[in-house]
């Protein structure tokens, strides 16, 4: 800040340079605190929104039962599947249930019964087509526990016992084909599926 002797046009030269200061320092301030309320919280949302990176296979919670089970996420399948043995429908107060079981890590069957949310139809390439019942179970990937649909089917065959499909990982995980088990299991799963 400049002093002058007291004459108008020191005056002013006075409160020019003053104002001149504090606008800058004001300036400076404001923009800290909209860097801080605004961009931040921004950057933060933003990241949370943005989609986490899996791999092929990973390991995935079903719920009920809380089985932590190998999952192949196959962005080429539209819905997801998982193996079940024992296979059996039948009604509780006037709806479709079935009975079945899932094995969980150790090779031991859990018995689970859930409501038949649909079936669907399954046409294979020279074989005869063959209907499953899709079911509602909790699945956690991850950090991400949703309630998706499964169907049951017979993946003895496979080498994965779950399959993930698009429905699942649509908008939550980008698949990155050349890595396996990027995810740790990090979800509250006594709240999914019950």
């Amino acid at each position: 800040m400049k002093i002058y002797p007291s004459t108008e046009s020191s005056c002013f030269t006075l409160e020019k340079d003053f104002f001149s200061h504090a606008i800058g320092v004001l300036g400076k301030i404001t923009g800290f605190v909209f860097l801080v309320t605004c961009l931040l919280p921004f950057e933060i949302l933003l990241a949370k929104d943005l989609p986490q990176t899996a791999g092929w296979i990973e390991e995935v919670m079903i719920s009920p039962g809380n089985l932590r089970l190998q999952a192949k996420l196959d962005t080429g399948a539209n819905s997801s599947s998982i193996h079940a043995e024992n296979i059996s429908s039948f009604t509780q107060k006037g709806e479709t249930w079935v009975r079945f079981d899932l094995v969980n890590g150790e090779g031991k069957p859990v018995t689970l019964e859930r409501k038949v949310h649909r079936t669907v139809k399954i046409k294979r390439h020279k074989q005869k087509s063959s209907e499953r019942p899709v079911v509602l179970l909790g699945i956690c990937v991850g950090d991400h526990l949703e309630k998706t649909e499964v169907n049951l089917s017979d993946r003895s065959n496979y080498k994965y016992p779950v399959l993930i499909g698009r429905m699942f990982l649509s908008g939550a995980f980008m698949v990155d084909p050349s890595s396996k088990h990027l995810l740790e299991l990090s979800c509250r799963i006594e709240t999914a599926a019950k």
